[in-house]
């Protein structure tokens, strides 16, 4: 079975973890204090960025579609062809590499540096346009973004649960099965499915609320602040459970591989245990912040725009630096070392003997890393995104609440994001 997990240093920290915990939360509760005392009036509420005419025509010139479509419809039938008829051992097939590395882990780096192309280069919405209709069913009433909530929770289950997740035929299957329901859906219900229902399109474009590259009002591209950008994230049910879902996974991650949860549950049944580890992580996890929340409506609210979900939903944007600072302590390692095996074994992606492109008998380095900058860049993204997380949760309340109230009312989201970055760090360097 492929290792997926647990590449790298993480329990070699250059300071005491004490240390370390100590000062990331004292840095998260400094800077909400900072923020109490100078930041009285919503600042990315109603920003405007900056147009990129030029830009914006390339990116929507008729070619660049055709060659992102093109380019995801490529990456798909390879991850298929090589799922479904490459080695059948993980270790010499690319397939498992190229959805767990590749995809899962690369839509972070590629969502915050190019904003919402993933959409633009979905292979599913691609293959679901070409069935031509002249009407769709409405989307059922809501339904929200609980159909990508599910489907996430199916690929983290696979991904963190289910013990031959890396096998080749697996992968094959899960692709397979997804992309069918999910082009159906598409074709039934039309292209407006994708961005509610398919999980890897919306969990892309909710990292890319936080790119400094976005749609305007006018539907051009333009040069924005990053949390502008997040402030705009919609307020619709399941976008909680999602985010939240997104944090309590990679916490159980961590959990899993500690030695005392080993030597509790390895006598016991390895899918039930951990199934059950997963949704208590998550469950811990949703219940934390929408307690958080929840609490803060002790103030009295500004008369302003409160969507469907509600004060948890208000304030779901402040987990997305959050999340994507847990997923890079998390997966840094992961994807620099096990990454490169998904280019080693694209040579010989079908298991005839290739050597398409000169890689036979390359090994990965593992020495191009140190501990010490591992360890850095795990507390470091920790740490950016809770204070980001704190910046974005500020900002809303300070639309939300009148202002002799507004330090009163973030004290429980304070309380959370202390919490969040404690566990976290805890989490990332536990070997």
């Amino acid at each position: 079975m492929l290792p997926l997990h647990g590449i790298g240093g993480r329990g070699d920290l250059p300071v005491p973890l004490w240390l370390a915990i100590y000062s990331a939360g004292a840095a998260v509760a400094v800077s909400f204090f900072a923020l109490a005392a100078f930041w009285s009036r919503p600042r990315f509420e109603r920003a405007v960025g900056r147009p990129l005419q030029v830009l914006t025509r390339i990116v929507d010139h008729p070619a660049t579609r055709v060659v992102l479509k093109l380019a995801g419809l490529a990456a798909l039938a390879l991850l298929l062809g090589a799922a479904w008829l490459g080695n059948p051992e993980p270790s010499l097939n690319p397939a498992p590499t190229w959805l767990y590395v590749w995809i899962w882990v690369g839509i972070i780096p590629l969502s915050l540096l190019c904003g919402p192309i993933w959409r633009l280069a979905n292979p599913l919405r691609t293959i679901a346009g070409l069935v031509r209709r002249t009407s769709y069913r409405p989307l059922p009433h809501g339904i929200a973004y609980w159909p990508a909530v599910a489907g996430l929770a199916g690929f983290l289950w696979l991904e963190l649960v289910y013990p031959e997740g890396s096998d080749p035929r697996v992968v094959a299957i899960f692709t397979t099965t997804y992309a069918v329901l999910n082009v159906a859906a598409g074709i039934v219900y039309g292209p407006s499915w994708f961005a509610i229902g398919d999980s890897f399109e919306v969990y892309a474009e909710t990292l890319g609320r936080l790119s400094p590259l976005g749609r305007g009002a006018s539907g051009r591209l333009e040069l924005r602040n990053p949390l502008a950008g997040l402030a705009t994230m919609p307020q619709q049910p399941g976008i909680v459970g999602l985010l939240c879902l997104l944090l309590g996974s990679t916490a159980f991650d961590g959990i899993s591989r500690w030695s005392v949860w080993t030597r509790l549950t390895g006598a016991l049944g390895h899918i039930p245990v951990y199934t059950s580890g997963l949704i208590a992580a998550v469950a811990i996890v949703t219940a934390l912040f929408l307690l958080a929340a929840r609490a803060t409506g002790a103030a009295q609210i500004r008369p302003a725009a409160i969507g469907p979900a509600g004060l948890p939903g208000a304030f779901a944007h402040s987990l997305v630096p959050i999340a994507i600072g847990y997923a890079v302590a998390h997966y840094f390692s992961f994807a620099m070392f096990q990454g490169q095996e998904g280019w080693l074994l694209a040579s010989d992606p079908f298991g005839r003997g290739w050597d398409l492109l000169g890689t036979s008998g390359t090994r990965i380095d593992y020495a191009f890393l140190g501990t010490g900058l591992i360890a850095g860049v795990q507390i470091g993204a920790i740490v950016l995104g809770h204070v980001l997380g704190v910046v974005s949760a500020h900002d809303r309340a300070a639309e939300l609440f009148r202002r002799r109230q507004l330090r009163r009312a973030q004290y429980p989201m304070l309380a959370a994001m202390v919490a969040f970055t404690a566990g976290g760090i805890a989490l990332v360097t536990a070997s």
